[in-house]
């Protein structure tokens, strides 16, 4: 099978002659165990090679994948959160309305529209710190995916180019008749 492959590769070099295929079967079949060793080695060292570009990208896409997934998670649980304290700070604002009249204020008087004023500008501020707090969190996450996945098209690339670097290197060895 090796003298298969030997051949083919052969004949992709010498630019696809029949006289390339059959001096790559010749130079395999001449070249004995060593020869055919050392061009099994050199296609396993390249597959190697390209299986783990292959196994990084398929790692840094799940990781994308899992961080985008915490991502919508985690804007979710702003959103809750965003409302409880909104929530919480209309209770607080409708219990001081009362304890105002209780007192016997008018709720129309300068001190209870004052104090309605800051009590909304705190509601604004407590929600905005929590919308901020979820924007920073999910572009931090979105940065996260998108570096994940340019890991894995890197080991891609790597895996790539250390399959070619390793097959020319071993070239000159295994196919001599190429560079003559």
């Amino acid at each position: 099978m090796c003298e298969i492959v030997t051949a083919t590769l052969a004949t992709l070099f010498a630019g696809g002659t029949a006289a390339g295929a059959t001096a790559g079967a010749a130079t395999a079949a001449g070249g004995g165990l060593a020869g055919t060793l050392s061009t099994l080695g050199t296609l396993v060292s390249v597959g190697g090679a390209l299986a783990q570009g292959i196994s990084a990208k398929r790692a840094g896409a799940a990781q994308a994948q899992a961080i985008e997934t915490q991502r919508k998670q985690e804007a979710m649980l702003n959103s809750v959160e965003d409302q409880r304290t909104r929530a919480q700070f209309a209770s607080q604002i409708r219990q001081q309305s009362a304890q105002i009249a209780e007192r016997g204020f008018s709720l129309d008087s300068p001190t209870a529209i004052f104090l309605g004023q800051n009590a909304a500008k705190e509601l604004a501020f407590a929600s905005q710190s929590v919308r901020q707090t979820g924007a920073a969190r999910s572009s931090e996450l979105s940065n996260a995916a998108r570096a994940g996945r340019a890991r894995g098209m890197q080991g891609l690339l790597k895996g790539g180019f250390s399959a070619a670097g390793r097959l020319l290197n071993a070239v000159p060895d295994a196919w001599p008749e190429l560079l003559s």
